[in-house]
């Protein structure tokens, strides 16, 4: 038993507890350095299964309602617009419920997380509430807004 306190201060077995404890320090500094940037991620988690974690399906930016005078509106275009995140998301478009296929009157605009819907040659019966239907995977959002066409009475 005299033995052991001499070893334990003896510089080789010093340095392998020395060697364990280094990283957290460092892992905290640069948690404190960067904070909300990655610095929080386990550096050992492969990067997909982390991204799938990190991008919630979402609406940086939702639809707003567009508000037009009939005489100035009528063939005028509309372009409701949303950001979303994660861009691999896929967006679909409704009006009053029902879904909208891509024709000369509605454009659909995909750039990335920018996604628009245009309504074109804008009439009175355009009028109503327009739904960005986000999906990913087996998630779902919606953003809605209406256009609104003002009759001048």
């Amino acid at each position: 038993s005299d033995a052991k306190p001499p070893k334990e201060e003896s510089p080789k077995g010093i340095s392998p507890v020395k060697a364990k404890k280094t990283p957290s320090p460092a892992d905290a500094e640069r948690r404190k350095l960067r904070p909300g940037s990655g610095g929080e991620k386990p550096p050992e988690e492969p990067p997909f299964t982390y991204q799938l974690k990190a991008v919630p399906l979402k609406f940086v930016k939702e639809m707003k309602d567009i508000v037009l005078k009939e005489a100035e509106s009528v063939g005028s275009s509309a372009i409701f617009e949303v950001l979303i995140s994660p861009s691999t998301a896929i967006t679909s478009w409704m009006k009053d419920g029902s879904n909208i296929r891509e024709s000369p009157k509605h454009k659909f605009i995909a750039d990335g997380k920018d996604r628009k819907l245009h309504i074109i040659d804008v009439q009175l019966s355009d009028a109503g509430e327009y739904t960005c239907v986000l999906r990913l995977g087996n998630k779902e959002k919606t953003s809605t807004a209406k256009l609104i066409v003002e009759g001048i009475p």
